[in-house]
C-alpha cells in the first residue's frame, strides 16, 4: 500500500470520530421528513416528535455504519466508462448546476441552455481525463415541468460517460426513470445498468435534514439504485470557524446520512462526499477556492479510510471570475492536496466563480490537470524494463539517450505530453500566435466542438422519447453561434 499524505494524526482521527459520535447522541439533529423519522425511530434512536430532535446512541451509529461498503460504481451507457472507486480513483467529475455560463464566443456571462448542456456533454465526452458528467448548468430554456429532464436528456444525448443528475420530487423521478428506460430498452434493462447515479444533500448544516432531498434519497436507496449524499459545512456560517470543529460536525452529519441509508437497505454503496468550506468573514464570500477547503477534503479523506468507505467530493474549485493564476493555483493546490491524502472522487471541472459559471476554456484546462493527477496516481513503475540498467551501461558515462531505442520506445509514454501547457521556446510561441493558456484552451475546446458524435441515440430511441415527452428540448450538438 502506498503511503498517503496526512493532516491528522490516527489519535486526532480517532478523537473526530468519538466527538461526532458525542455530537449525534447529546445534541441530535433536527429531521424534518416524516419517513426518516420513522426509520430512526423503528431502529432504536431517540425521537422528539414535537422538535422533530433525533438523538443517535453511539451504539447504533457503530452498528449500522459497519455495512457500509468499500466501493461504489459509476455505470456508464458504455461499459467501457464504468469506474468504481477506489479501484479506478482518482475518479475525475465535472462540477454541477451552475445557472451560469461564459459565451465562448463573446467572452460574457450569461443564463446558461440546454443547447449549452449537449455542448458541455460532448466536450467531456471527449477530453480524455474526465470519468463523469455531472451535469455541469441548469437549462433557463426547460419547460416548467420538465426542469431534470431538459437537462438530463442532452446529457446523456452527447456522452457515454457515467451522468450525475438531481431530482426535484418523485413525480421528477419518474420521469426520469422513464428516460433511462427508453434508452435502455426497459425498465429492467435499466435497473440491470443503471446509467444515472443520483446525488443529494440531506443534510442542512447545521445538523438538519431537509424534506426534499432527504425524501430523494430514501426514495433511491429503497430502489436499489446508485446514489449518495453530500455534505455541506460552511466554517464561521454553518459549523464552527475552526478546521477542527467544521470537520466534527461535517463528519457527525456524514454518519447521521450513511446510517439513514444502512438503515433502509443495509450494505447501499454511498460515498463520503463533501464540500467543506471556510467562510471570509470579511465579505462573507463563500470561498470554495480557499486552501482551507482543500485541507478539509484532505482531513475527510483519512476519516473514509478509518470507515473503509471511498471519498470525494467538490475538490479544486475557484472563486476566480476568469482563468487566470488564481484559478490554477487554487485548482491545482487543492486537488493535488486531495490526491496525495487518497481522496477517491473530484468534482473540479470547469466552474469559476464559487461554483456559479461554467466556462468552455476551464473545463479544458482542469482536464489537462486531472490527466497530472491520474499520472501521480500512477507513480513509479520499477520494472526491470523500467530501471533501465542496461541501457545505462551502455550509453555510459557521457553518452546521449536521445537516440538509444530504449528512449523512442518510451517518448510517448514516460511522461505526459500536455496539449495546453505551453513548452515551445519564445521565439516558436510568438511565431504560433502568442496564445495564452485560456486562448489555447478555447481552441481546444472548439475543435472538439465540431467533431462526429458517436453517443447519439438510434432514430427508434429518439422517436420514443419524443414521444413520450411533448415539447423537449431539442438536446442537439451544434457550434455556438457566432463559431
Amino acid at each position: 500500500m502506498k503511503t498517503l499524505a496526512t493532516l491528522l494524526t490516527q489519535e486526532q482521527v480517532q478523537r473526530t470520530h468519538k466527538a461526532s459520535l458525542e455530537v449525534l447522541s447529546e445534541v441530535g439533529m433536527i429531521v424534518r421528513n416524516d419517513k426518516a423519522l420513522a426509520i430512526f425511530v423503528k431502529n432504536g434512536c431517540e425521537v422528539d416528535s414535537e422538535t422533530l430532535l433525533v438523538k443517535f446512541p453511539a451504539s447504533i451509529v457503530e452498528h449500522f455504519r459497519k455495512m457500509m461498503p468499500p466501493t461504489f460504481t459509476f455505470r456508464g451507457r458504455d461499459p467501457q466508462f464504468d469506474r468504481t472507486i477506489p479501484d479506478d480513483s482518482p475518479v475525475i467529475i465535472t462540477a454541477s448546476s451552475t445557472p451560469d455560463i461564459i459565451d465562448p464566443v463573446t467572452g460574457e456571462k450569461r443564463r446558461s441552455t440546454s443547447d449549452d448542456i449537449a455542448r458541455i456533454a460532448h466536450l467531456i465526452n471527449e477530453l480524455p481525463g474526465y470519468d463523469v458528467f455531472s451535469i455541469s448548468t441548469l437549462a433557463d430554456d426547460a419547460p416548467p415541468d420538465q426542469f431534470t429532464i431538459s437537462r438530463l436528456y442532452p446529457a446523456l444525448k452527447n456522452c457515454l460517460k457515467p451522468i450525475r443528475s438531481t431530482a426535484t420530487d418523485i413525480e421528477d423521478v419518474k420521469k426520469v426513470l422513464r428516460l433511462g428506460s427508453l434508452i435502455a430498452g426497459s425498465d429492467e434493462a435499466y435497473r440491470e445498468r443503471p446509467f444515472i447515479t443520483h446525488h443529494f444533500c440531506p443534510v442542512v448544516s447545521p445538523l438538519t435534514f431537509d424534506h426534499d432531498s432527504t425524501e430523494m434519497l430514501i426514495y433511491f436507496v429503497e430502489q436499489g439504485l446508485p446514489v449518495y449524499p453530500s455534505i455541506v459545512p460552511n466554517g464561521g456560517l454553518t459549523s464552527p470557524m475552526t478546521l477542527a470543529g467544521t470537520l466534527v460536525q461535517g463528519n457527525a452529519e456524514f454518519l447521521a446520512a450513511a446510517v439513514l441509508m444502512q438503515m433502509i437497505r443495509p450494505n447501499t454503496p454511498l460515498i463520503y462526499s463533501t464540500l467543506p468550506t471556510m467562510a471570509d468573514l470579511r465579505t462573507g464570500a463563500y470561498a470554495s477556492g480557499g486552501i482551507e477547503c482543500g485541507m478539509l477534503q484532505m482531513a475527510c479523506a483519512q476519516m473514509s479510510h478509518y470507515y473503509d468507505v471511498p471519498s470525494g467530493g467538490y475538490i479544486g474549485l475557484t472563486n476566480s471570475k476568469i482563468n487566470d493564476a488564481q484559478s490554477g493555483y487554487e485548482t491545482g493546490l487543492s486537488t493535488m492536496g486531495g490526491l496525495l491524502a487518497g481522496a477517491d472522487m473530484f468534482n473540479m471541472g470547469g466552474l469559476l466563480d464559487a461554483l456559479m459559471a461554467f466556462d468552455f476554456a476551464k473545463a479544458v484546462i482542469d482536464d489537462e490537470i486531472a490527466q497530472m493527477l491520474k499520472r501521480v496516481k500512477r507513480g513509479f513503475e520499477f520494472s526491470d524494463k523500467k530501471l533501465a540498467l542496461d541501457v545505462i551501461a551502455k550509453v555510459g558515462p557521457g553518452g546521449a539517450f536521445l537516440s538509444n531505442p530504449h528512449t523512442v520506445k518510451f517518448m510517448r509514454t514516460g511522461a505526459l505530453l500536455p496539449k495546453i501547457a505551453d513548452r515551445n521556446a519564445h521565439g516558436d510561441w510568438v511565431k504560433k500566435g502568442s496564445h495564452n493558456t485560456h486562448d489555447r484552451a478555447l481552441l481546444q475546446a472548439r475543435e472538439i466542438l465540431g467533431r462526429e458524435n458517436i453517443a447519439l441515440f438510434s432514430p427508434e430511441i429518439e422517436k420514443k422519447i419524443r414521444t413520450e415527452f411533448d415539447n423537449l428540448v431539442a438536446g442537439d450538438l451544434k457550434l455556438p453561434e457566432g463559431w
